[in-house]
């Protein structure tokens, strides 16, 4: 994990509120960045006054009470460049809510925990970096699924999908600046569809925000939980893009909405 404490920041008076939900990785990984910083994190555009701790959305648009939490053979391995534990808008927190199996690491171009050292080398796991195939080296290194390729999924084997959560600018850095990361295949994903993430838009339409590209993920896996696990994702990034910006331009959140009916159904809810 990163030490720096002088990295610079900007004040804020924004004050949270309790959840009834367990911290998960992410969630303590925030705390311990936090704890690092002489100042406090200012979000930029977003919502402002209180926020919730468990799903970082205003209280009137809580949304913890909709967290899946669901089982799957597939587990994710975010490693966070150093603000994004503490951006509200960061999406690597939604799978987190969603995936039971989810690991969080602050990315350290000199070192590398040695929380996340056993973790990659734990044999229940098969690490997969998940990254565009143009910019491994060598080529042989890139999969585009889990089960072809030079390195396919092994018998037994979990598959742990490395995800870089960060700007494209950083998320190429880290690759390249990553040695750790070297001996294990790149998996490159061709999706059709264009990015409908509004909160941090990319310049370009084919860069997927964090979840997104973990939603993918688990519907490369092939079992029938795993997939679901990615479509109720999917949702779910959904309903809190939704709340974010209705509690970012004063509106009352929907719990109608379109939105909201998808993420009920893909939970078989109709509560």
């Amino acid at each position: 994990m990163n030490t720096h404490t002088d990295v610079p920041v900007r004040m804020t008076n924004l004050l949270t509120v309790e959840s009834s939900v367990a911290p998960h990785a992410v969630a303590r990984l925030r705390t311990a960045r936090q704890a690092l910083s002489t100042r406090p994190f200012l979000a930029r555009g977003g919502p402002r006054g209180e926020r919730c701790e468990g799903c970082r959305l205003r209280p009137t648009h809580c949304m913890c009470a909709l967290r899946p939490d669901l089982e799957t053979r597939a587990g994710f391995c975010l490693l966070m460049h150093d603000a994004e534990p503490l951006k509200p808008s960061n999406t690597g927190w939604l799978i987190a809510d969603v995936v039971k199996d989810t690991f969080a690491y602050g990315w350290s171009r000199t070192e590398i925990a040695p929380q996340l050292q056993a973790l990659l080398n734990d044999p229940q796991w098969q690490p997969f970096v998940v990254f565009p195939g143009e910019y491994a080296q060598p080529p042989k290194r890139v999969v585009h699924a889990l089960h072809e390729g030079s390195a396919p999924l092994q018998p037994g084997k979990r598959p742990l999908f490395v995800l870089l959560d960060a700007t494209w600018s950083e998320a190429r850095k880290m690759f390249r600046k990553s040695p750790y990361l070297d001996g294990f295949p790149v998996l490159s994903l061709h999706p059709e569809q264009l990015s409908r993430y509004q909160l941090r838009r990319s310049k370009r339409d084919d860069h997927f925000c964090t979840s997104e590209v973990a939603a993918l993920c688990l519907e490369l896996v092939g079992d029938a939980p795993d997939t679901r696990a990615g479509q109720v994702l999917e949702s779910y990034l959904g309903v809190f893009t939704e709340r974010y910006l209705q509690a970012k331009n004063q509106l009352p959140a929907d719990a109608q909405s379109p939105a909201h009916q998808c993420l009920r159904e893909r939970m078989g809810s109709t509560s």
